[in-house]
């Protein structure tokens, strides 16, 4: 990896019924920000929040989100892309094979305009999947794309929440996840996961969050933000439109134990794991269980 300025983007949906209108405005509004955010900060690799081209909860049913979403929606931000010669990653839903087959994507776009990796969604939030009644298919893989800037992986919001999906990305090389979001829990898990999951792993983490009402109302608070492998957030954004930034820097990233600290970092989350412990509970790792306490809907 080599130093380089990244930058997080939050937008709001188009407000109202999702509609092949609303979806041409968002997609432009993503082209639009992307612009402006590479402007002002020079960034080389600009993260887009989750489903940016439609908002999150799309009011539709699989079957009508699949007929909605016609030809891939990345290709106007490919070709803007290319125009500024920046990475770009980016999340929209994206028609799989047969009807009603709808993925929530992670796309990673280079410098050529060219797609270098695309992420599918492998952990669904409460309602989102098809099969309990939603609209998204689950993935199955974890993705790491080698770059010019350096190895980069992606989740995509509620994947902050499990542990596994960003250490088997940490293992296979990555040194930067990104994680566009459309989360609406609360800023504190927000932030919580996103420092869990750099520090955890000795990471940069760049999160983009949505903001504003996606189309079935549900609102969005923002807070867009850039963690370092030791767990600082060293850039963080309002509840508004906009973008932050910062500069990603290997040779400095797990430079001392705390933020400014004279006190080196000695240890390291990945070469130290107990590898013969680990082996010897893959079968719990992959165990059905389910949490001792009632949810809320029981």
């Amino acid at each position: 990896m080599r130093a380089f300025t990244a930058a997080a983007v939050q937008i709001a949906p188009t407000p109202g019924p999702l509609t092949a209108e609303s979806v041409t405005a968002n997609v432009a509004r993503c082209v639009e920000y992307l612009h402006r955010c590479v402007d002002a900060t020079g960034a080389e690799l600009v993260v887009l929040p989750e489903t940016a081209t439609t908002g999150f909860t799309p009011g539709r049913s699989a079957d009508e989100l699949w007929d909605l979403l016609g030809s891939p929606l990345t290709e106007p931000m490919q070709q803007a892309a290319a125009r500024l010669s920046v990475h770009v990653v980016v999340g929209s839903y994206a028609r799989g094979e047969s009807r009603g087959e709808v993925y929530n994507e992670a796309c990673l776009i280079g410098p050529s305009g060219d797609v270098l990796g695309t992420y599918r969604k492998t952990h669904l939030f409460a309602g989102e999947d098809r099969s309990g009644g939603g609209w998204v298919t689950p993935g199955d893989e974890a993705v790491v794309v080698d770059t010019d800037l350096g190895r980069i992986g992606m989740i995509i919001c509620f994947d902050g929440d499990y542990p596994e999906l960003a250490r088997v990305q940490a293992v296979l090389g990555a040194e930067v996840i990104c994680r566009p979001s459309a989360l609406l829990r609360s800023a504190d898990i927000w932030e919580l996961t996103n420092r869990a999951r750099a520090y955890d792993n000795h990471v940069f983490v760049v999160g983009a969050n949505a903001t504003g009402v996606d189309p079935a109302g549900v609102l969005y608070f923002g807070n867009s933000m850039i963690v370092t492998p030791i767990a600082e957030v060293v850039a963080r954004a309002a509840s508004h439109e906009g973008w932050v930034s910062a500069r990603l820097d290997p040779d400095t990233a797990l430079a001392s134990l705390t933020p400014g600290s004279n006190v080196p970092q000695r240890f390291d989350h990945l070469a130290d794991r107990n590898l013969a412990f680990i082996e010897r509970h893959l079968d719990v790792l992959a165990r059905p269980a389910r949490t001792r306490f009632p949810h809320s809907s029981e």
